[in-house]
């Protein structure tokens, strides 16, 4: 009986942490995880170096974006950190 008291606190802590910490940042991958598979051409997306641009052409595996006029830059889905639907605009704009 001592063994299971003194487990307790331990279990305890544990499913705060999950609870706190570790389940919502699993919905928050999950989230962007369906965001990038629903990329689509036309959405502005965030690459992971921070770079701003505009989907031109959707592959399986990779996208091709457009970051000035005439630039164009195939990268990898697995590298977009953000995806912002067409027509979002900044607060300040």
């Amino acid at each position: 009986m001592a063994g299971l008291v003194s487990f307790t606190p331990l279990l305890l802590i544990f499913i705060i942490m999950y609870v706190l910490i570790l389940r919502p940042q699993q919905q928050a991958v999950k989230r962007l995880r369906a965001k990038v598979d629903a990329v689509k051409k036309g959405d502005e997306v965030v690459t992971g170096g921070g770079h701003i641009g505009k989907v031109t052409k959707v592959e399986e595996g990779e996208v091709e974006v457009e970051f000035a006029s005439g630039q164009r830059h195939r990268v990898i889905k697995a590298m977009l950190s953000d995806v912002r639907p067409t027509g979002t605009k900044a607060a300040n704009d």
